[in-house]
C-alpha cells in the first residue's frame, strides 16, 4: 500500500504521479517485471517519455535497459509510426518478456531490434548522431559513461533521459556516500555543467533528468 503524503508537497507529487495511468496491457508488463526482479520506469516516468518522445517527433530511439518492455512501451507510443526503438540489456529472459510485452501492444518485430549484451559495449557500434533520443536506466555506476556515448549518438535537437535521478530521499542528502547515489549526483553536475546540453530535472517517477543537445 503506497504512504499516505504528509505534506503539501509530497501530496502534489503524488497527485501528479497517479494523473497518469497505465492501461492493461503495460500492468500486465509491469507485473512480469515484478515476478523477475526488473523494477521498470513508474508511470509517471513512462508519461514523461512518451511526451518527449512525441514532442520531438522521435523515429530513431535507444533505450538503456529494455527490462521487460515497460519503458519500451511508453517509447514506442510516443515515437513516429515508422519509428525503431534500438533497447539494449544484458538479460535476455528480460528482452524475451518484453517482446512478449511489444506483441500484445501490437508492435511488430520490425519496430524494435533488441541487443543482448552490456550496453557500453554495444553502444560504441551504433552511429554517430543518428537518433533522437535516448533513455537510460541501466547501471547506475555507468551513467556519466552513457551520457558521453548518448551525446555522441543524438542529432543535434535530440534528447537524453534518465531514470532513477532523484534516487529515493538520498540524492539531495550529502551523507548518503554509497556508490549508486554518488554516481547520480555526479551526473547532474556533468549534465548542468556541459554547455552541449540544456538540463531539466522533472519529479515524476524516482526522478527523471532530461537535456536537449544544443550542439556538437
Amino acid at each position: 500500500m503506497a504512504e499516505t503524503p504528509t505534506s503539501p508537497l509530497e501530496a502534489a507529487l503524488a497527485y501528479a504521479e497517479g494523473f497518469h495511468t497505465e492501461d492493461d496491457i503495460l500492468a500486465a508488463a509491469r507485473q512480469r517485471a515484478a515476478e523477475v526482479g526488473a523494477p521498470p520506469i513508474l508511470p509517471g516516468g513512462g508519461a514523461a517519455l512518451c511526451f518527449l518522445a512525441t514532442a520531438i517527433n522521435a523515429r530513431a530511439v535507444v533505450e538503456i535497459g529494455t527490462g521487460c518492455g515497460v519503458s519500451g512501451l511508453w517509447l514506442l507510443r510516443g515515437m513516429r509510426q515508422d519509428g525503431t526503438l534500438t533497447s539494449v540489456d544484458v538479460e535476455p529472459e528480460h528482452q524475451r518478456l518484453a517482446r512478449q510485452s511489444f506483441a500484445q501492444a501490437g508492435f511488430s518485430g520490425g519496430r524494435t531490434r533488441l541487443i543482448t549484451g552490456r550496453a557500453l559495449d554495444v553502444l560504441p557500434r551504433l552511429s554517430d548522431g543518428g537518433y533522437d533520443l535516448v533513455f537510460c536506466d541501466g547501471a547506475k555506476h555507468e551513467y556519466a559513461d552513457y551520457l558521453a556515448e548518448s551525446v555522441r549518438l543524438l542529432r543535434v535537437g535530440g534528447i537524453v533521459v534518465f531514470d532513477n535521478t532523484l534516487w529515493h530521499p538520498g540524492i539531495s542528502d550529502p551523507a548518503q556516500r554509497d556508490p549508486d547515489t554518488v554516481a547520480v549526483r555526479e551526473l547532474g553536475k556533468l549534465v548542468r555543467d556541459d554547455e552541449r546540453l540544456r538540463p531539466l530535472m522533472i519529479p515524476l517517477g524516482d526522478g527523471i533528468l532530461a537535456a536537449v543537445k544544443l550542439s556538437v
